[in-house]
Formats: C-alpha cells, structure tokens, sequence
C-alpha cells in the first residue's frame, strides 16, 4: 500500500505515525512538505519526501478577510502542480493523509482519483464560547469577528475535500458543525510514554550556565511561543507572589518570543519581555530562567526535575506539553479550560484553577512547592491518565490503524 503524507511542515503531527507505518511490511510512505517551512526539520529515516516551493507572499489587493483562503488555494494548486510531475513518473498513492488547515487537501482528489484522503482536523474557529474574545485583556471588535469567522472558509474546503477525518481531542471536534462530526474521529498523536517518564536522577544544565536536579524546588512553564494564548501573562503575574513566599524556588521558563496563535504585540516589542517588565522590579530576577526553545531531550529533562509544572491555554488546541508533563510524572497545575478538562480533573490527576486568576495560581503553586509528597499520588495518577489513554504504541497507534484499515489496509 503506498500512502502520501502531506504536511507543510512534514513530518509534523505525523512523525510517529508516518514513522510506524514506515516499518509495516508492504508499505511505501512518502511525504510531502514546503521547502523553506521543512529547513528545520528532522527528517524521518526511509521516507522520502517531496517539497514543493515555497509561496510568495499574497497580494496587498487581496481583501483582509481572505488572505489566508488565498493562500490556501495558492498552496493547494502549488502542490498538486509539484505532484503532477510525480504522477507522471508513476506516483500513485493509495490512501493520502493531509493536515488540510493550510490548503494542502484541496485539489489532491481531483489529481489522484483513485486515492482516498483523511484529513486531520486540528480546529474550526468559533466567534463565541471557544479562544476568540475568551480574554477580556484582548476585547475583539467586529473586524476581528468576521475575520476569523472567515478562517473557516478553509477548513470547510477542506471538509469537503477529504473522505474521512480526525482530530486529536473530543473537545476540538466538537468546535466542527455538527452534520461534519459524524465523518471526524477522535485520535491523538500519542505520547511515547516509555521515553517521556519520570527519572528521580535527571538534571540540566541550562543555557544561562545554571544546573538544576530532581528533588529541587523548581517551577516551570512550557509553550511553544510565551504568548497570551498559552496563558503567559497570567503565569508571569503569579511569580511576584510564588517567589516572596518560596525564596528557594527556581523557576525555567521554556518556549520562544515568537508567536503562535493569536495578534501580534506592536512592532519591537515581545510578550515575554512586555509581562517581564511588569514584574521585574518585584522579584529577584537572578531566580528566574528563559531558555527560549530547547533540544527535545533537554525539554523532557526540564519536565523531569519540575517539582510543579504550570499550563495554562485558552480553550484551544491542546499543547502536547500538558500530556508529556503528565507523563513525566509532573504535578500539573492547569487553567481550567474545556480543553485540559477533558484529561485533568481536579484533585485527582491535577490542580485546575480559573484562568484569569493568577492568585488562584499563585497559592496553588506556593502549597504544591511546599509540600511535594502531599501531591505524589496526583502525579502517579497523571501519568497513569496519560498512559491509559494517550500512549502511542498501544492506544493512539491501533486507534490510527484502524482509521485506514478501512480502505483496505
């Protein structure tokens, strides 16, 4: 059986299982990806993979509301004409799994019409009860409510694009129309719980030169981008506090000044360093420690040694580094959002507070630090959570297998 995996960052989402599929006897993996966005990358082994070049940018003509579906269609036409040539050559594939969000799903039905698609669905934007204008500190206006609903003219092309789909958590299926639900299952990436776990001998040696060990009082945040979307004022507004009341408490902050979801801060300026400043004259700064991004192994070890691990994110895509966190057996002190309520609850295997309450999450964090053994069983219970029902290899992986098993895998 020959699959295509398209992702513009491929191999994405797909690493693991593009991976474990790559391994099945009789089966030939192929990827798709855009050049520039695949740089960065660490490309699978025995996959290869097809890039397509990258875009120009859009026009300025184009109307504000549709730039992205411009794109999209760009994108999509982009990489059917890349795959034609291949066609020719004799690319066939039988099943193509795409993450559709960026275009990429479009026309590939109209090109290989024997082939059946599956789309992962990682989203559809709500105007109402979802991320947009969930933070009174970011109000959105009607401009901005008609250009995320807009967002959605993608997605919905992309729907109709593909003969089946997935998403990784039964909350962000839920965001999708109902009459789409029904063709959209629910399969997460998977967790490698074997490498992500606890390990009472880790310690790190961070950029700034700092070692830090397991069994120390150490709190940490994670997020790809520390930006308002993944909470990052409201954990940075707890420190003051945190830090008065545990003067032996070090924390590692993990994640770049980039930007992920959400508006951009104005130009020169940068989330991380607009709520440092807020605070900076209120605690002892030598005591707190950007890494920006981390080698994935040195993110785990961070993890490893956290004495407690905050998360916070608008109810949203779910970060996998909540799930990893809890794998790694950290005690989770987690923003009471939809989409962490569906894996945390409360007192059992994590601590929730409401979102805009960095007092809440101060006083949490303060007890949680004091007493660690008071919350070993919350932790032994998360990453129980994570491998019952997140493990890759004995959950997620089947899960997957079964998707495509219908076309006749």
């Amino acid at each position: 059986m020959e699959i295509l995996f398209v992702h513009p960052n491929f191999p994405g989402q797909f690493r693991r299982f593009a991976a474990a599929l790559a391994r099945e006897p009789e089966m030939r993996i192929h990827g798709v990806g855009d050049a520039k966005w695949m740089e960065d990358t660490i490309p699978l082994p025995d996959i290869p993979v097809i890039a397509y070049p990258t875009l120009s940018a859009t026009g300025n003509n184009i109307h504000p509301y549709a730039r992205n579906f411009d794109a999209a269609v760009r994108r999509g036409q982009q990489i059917v004409q890349t795959l034609l040539a291949h066609k020719r050559q004799g690319l066939e594939p039988d099943l193509i799994i795409a993450h559709p969000g960026w275009g990429d799903a479009f026309y590939l039905k109209d090109i290989f019409p024997g082939a059946k698609v599956i789309g992962l669905f990682e989203y559809y934007y709500r105007v109402r009860g979802a991320d947009v204008g969930f933070d009174p500190e970011f109000p959105m206006n009607f401009d901005d409510i008609f250009r995320v609903h807009s967002l959605n003219a993608t997605q919905l092309l992309a729907l109709e694009s593909c003969d089946s789909g997935y998403c990784p958590t039964a909350w962000q299926r839920s965001c999708f129309p109902a009459h789409y639900q029904e063709r959209l299952g629910v399969i997460h990436d998977g967790i490698d719980t074997a490498m992500v776990a606890p390990d009472a001998s880790a310690a790190i040696t961070l950029p700034d030169g700092s070692t830090h060990r397991a069994g120390e009082e150490i709190l940490t945040f994670v997020s790809r981008s520390l930006e308002p979307y993944r909470g990052f004022h409201i954990f940075m507004r707890a420190l003051p506090h945190i830090l008065e009341a545990r003067p032996h408490c070090q924390v590692i902050i993990v994640g770049s000044d980039n930007v992920s979801y959400g508006k951009q801060p104005p130009p020169g300026q940068t989330y991380r360093q607009r709520y440092f400043d807020e605070i900076a004259d209120k605690i002892d700064q030598s005591r707190v420690h950007f890494t920006g991004r981390l080698p994935y192994n040195d993110y785990l070890k961070v993890l490893q040694i956290s004495r407690a691990h905050v998360y916070l994110t608008y109810p949203f895509i779910l970060s996998w580094s909540m799930l990893e966190a809890m794998s790694s057996g950290c005690l989770v002190i987690a923003s009471a959002t939809p989409t962490v309520q569906e894996v945390i609850i409360d007192g059992e295997n994590g601590l929730l507070f409401p979102f805009d309450q960095p007092a809440t999450l101060a006083n949490y964090a303060i007890e949680a630090l004091s007493n660690p053994e008071q919350y070993r069983e919350l932790r032994n219970t998360a990453r129980q959570t994570v491998v019952s029902r997140y493990d890759f290899n004995t959950i997620c992986y089947p899960a997957f297998k079964q998707l495509i098993k219908q076309f006749e895998w």
